[in-house]
Formats: C-alpha cells, sequence, structure tokens
C-alpha cells in the first residue's frame, strides 16, 4: 500500500509552532509521509532565518519556498503572494502530495490554497470558521475555508460558522485549538532557566508584548506603536519583553520602533525576533500580562490564566476568556488596562478562568483523520445550504 503523503505548509515561526506536534505525528505514522515546505518568513534573516530552528528539531525540509520581497508595502505583499503561488505550482509538481495541510489565515497559505486547488489535490485546514475584524486575515481565512476540503476547527461556535459558509458538516471536525496542546505537551522552563536561556531578567512586573499591523483599520502603526509605548512608560519598574511582528504590511515600522525603545532602557526591554516554542510558552507562564493584539493573547494565555490586554480590533469576534481585557488604540486605554490586569481584585479572578479552545488532543486526531478519511470524490464539493 502506497504510503499517503500529507504537505504541511509553515510560513512563520507562530505556525510552526502550533503545527510542530501534528507534523510529529504524521513523521511518526509508517502510513504517512510528511513533506514539509518552509516559506515565507522562516527563509528571512530580518525574522531570525527561522527554517534553521526547524531543521534543529530534527525534521527534514522538502522544499524552501522564497518569496518575500524586502519592501513590506501592500504592493510588495501582494506581488510576494504572486510569487508564492508560482512557486508554490512549482512545488506541487514536484512533490505531488496527497493532501495539503494549511493553518490559519496568512497571505502564505493563501497563495498556497490557491495552487493546491487549481491542481485537484485535496485541502486540509485548520483554525478555520474564526472571526478577526481589524484584519485582512478575515477574509483570507474564509477563502481559505471555501477552498478546503477538511476542516479542523477549535472550538463549537466555529464548526457552526463552516457550516454557514455552505461547507458539509461531515467533514468539519472540532478538536480544539493545537496551542492548548502545544502547552501540555513542551517541558517548560522555570524562572531561572528561562532568564538564562533568553539573557534577560524578569522583574518584579514583566510584560510581554507582541503587537502586529492592523490590516484594515487603526491609527497606522506608527501612531498605534507610539500610543503603546505611551501607555507603556506609566510602567516604569516593570521589564518589558518584545517579540516582533510577522511579515505583514507595513510591519517594519513597529520593529523599528520597538528596537528604538528598547535601545532607551536596555536593563529592562528586550526585542527578539523568535524566541523558539519553549521560550516564548515558557516566558507567557512567567510573566504578569501580555499586551498587544496576537491570537496567542486569546488562546494560549488564558491556559495560564494570565491576563491578556487586547488593543483595538485586529482580534475582534473571536471567543475569548474572561481573562481578556479588551482596549482601543489610546495611550490611556491601554494604561487603564494594564493597571485593572495588575490590581489585586482581577488577580484573583484569574483562578476561575476557562480556556474555551479545547483540551489538549489535538494533533493525534488530526492526524487520524488524515490518515483515514476517504479521498475519493473529495474534490467534488457541493454548497451545504442551512
Amino acid at each position: 500500500m502506497n504510503k499517503r503523503k500529507i504537505m504541511v505548509v509553515t510560513g512563520t515561526r507562530a505556525e510552526y509552532g502550533l503545527l510542530y506536534w501534528i507534523m510529529r505525528e504524521i513523521e511518526a505514522d509508517s502510513g504517512l509521509v510528511l513533506q514539509l515546505v518552509v516559506t515565507g518568513a522562516h527563509l528571512s534573516p530580518d525574522f531570525g532565518m527561522t527554517y534553521r530552528l526547524i531543521e534543529e528539531d530534527g525534521f527534514r525540509i522538502d522544499e524552501k519556498l522564497e518569496m518575500l520581497l524586502s519592501n513590506d508595502s501592500p504592493t510588495a505583499v501582494t506581488k510576494s503572494v504572486g510569487l508564492a503561488v508560482i512557486g508554490f505550482a512549482d512545488v506541487l509538481d514536484r512533490l505531488k502530495p496527497d493532501i495539503a495541510l494549511l493553518i490559519g489565515d496568512r497571505f502564505e497559505m493563501f497563495a498556497a490554497a490557491q495552487a493546491a486547488m487549481i491542481n485537484r489535490i485535496p485541502i486540509a485546514h485548520i483554525h478555520g470558521g474564526e472571526v478577526t475584524e481589524g484584519a485582512i486575515d478575515e477574509a483570507i481565512r474564509h477563502s481559505i475555508t471555501k477552498m478546503s476540503h477538511i476542516h479542523f476547527v477549535a472550538a463549537e461556535a466555529y464548526r457552526q460558522r463552516v457550516i454557514q459558509l455552505g461547507e458539509n458538516k461531515d467533514f468539519i471536525y472540532n478538536y480544539g485549538a493545537p496551542g492548548v496542546e502545544n502547552i501540555k505537551r513542551v517541558k517548560l522552563l522555570s524562572r531561572l532557566q528561562l532568564e538564562e536561556a533568553i539573557d534577560f531578567p524578569l522583574g518584579l512586573l514583566t510584560f510581554l508584548v507582541t503587537y502586529h499591523p492592523v490590516t484594515l483599520e487603526g491609527k497606522g502603526p506608527r501612531r498605534a506603536m507610539e500610543e503603546l509605548i505611551t501607555a507603556l512608560e506609566h510602567f516604569p519598574d516593570a521589564h518589558i519583553i518584545f517579540t516582533k511582528p510577522n511579515s505583514d504590511a507595513d510591519g517594519k515600522i513597529i520593529i523599528d520602533m520597538m528596537d528604538h525603545y528598547a535601545e532607551k532602557y536596555p536593563e529592562r526591554i528586550k526585542v527578539f525576533a523568535s524566541m523558539g516554542q519553549v521560550n516564548y510558552l515558557s516566558t507567557l507562564r512567567q510573566c504578569d500580562v501580555v499586551i498587544g493584539n496576537s491570537s496567542s493573547g486569546i488562546i494560549e494565555a488564558p491556559i495560564f490564566q494570565k491576563p491578556t490586554i487586547n488593543i483595538g480590533r485586529r482580534q475582534s469576534g473571536r471567543l475569548k476568556a474572561t481573562s481578556i481585557i479588551d482596549c482601543t488604540e489610546t495611550s490611556d486605554s491601554i494604561r487603564d488596562a494594564i493597571s485593572l490586569a495588575i490590581s489585586l481584585d482581577f488577580q484573583s479572578s484569574l483562578r476561575d478562568v476557562q480556556a474555551p479552545y479545547g483540551d489538549g488532543d489535538t494533533a493525534k486526531n488530526i492526524k487520524n483523520c488524515l490518515k483515514s478519511i476517504n479521498l475519493q470524490n473529495l474534490i467534488n464539493k457541493k454548497f451545504y445550504d442551512i
């Protein structure tokens, strides 16, 4: 019997972290072949050349697809998508996978989905059905859903939304969020081990900050970062760990401002292009407040019962635990949210936080589905009316 070939695509450090255990499960199964395609920020010096971390973890990379232009303007990102579609056409011709496994809502996945769809390769999509009203990710995610044939959603509400999009409920599986499983399976570092690993001392008050460009609305990246930095200035004793944004349009403005701010206070601020999964999750466990507009503040932070300051509308529409404090992109609103998060009353309430994204057995369930699902006639989808 021929082994079923599963092509997994990753373009950023965050995606790789979420895909890690799924890839391990595929790799360990004698009936499957893992085909790993690395693209996007993984291959960029500006984002830490993180493909090296993948290789250090022992994975064999089958294809490295260059696609990012040096500019991060919307025009450049659009051209990068075009380059990626062309590149994936060749990749698919060489690898000839049985299933393409894609995750999330980034433009790298959008390009891969287009190429796979046209080549009549079944697409399995993770994290469909979610809503992020302040970013182009919203349209990309739903577009990938419509191009996909197998859907792995993170919550029941998202399963219902994928059905609402016209997908057959028989091919929609609620196995929870991969990020939950990562936390349960990764051996995290103690506080002292973490400080040594990242060469940075945690403070009596430590903030973990990740801020991405808001691609549909907001004040613009420069003004938004100015407001965030102004708010952080109200907490002069806090030690701050910044993780840089992904390779989105206008991301370099934010990166430059993070670097400049850290140069002013090197003893208590440090910026990372990529921390690696163990260091990042360990920091998430050890910090006092998560600040920004990243999905990790929505999905992973509540598992550690950590407060999240969710800035702006980038994550609007996602299911949120009670540990998440929404605020606007103004310094006053951000400052007030941080003050609330570190207050004794709010800290006491965190003991009762319930994370809404599953119980952490995602990877094996996804692997078993990819292995057993009947691919015959899967490509010929019908719109599922409700």
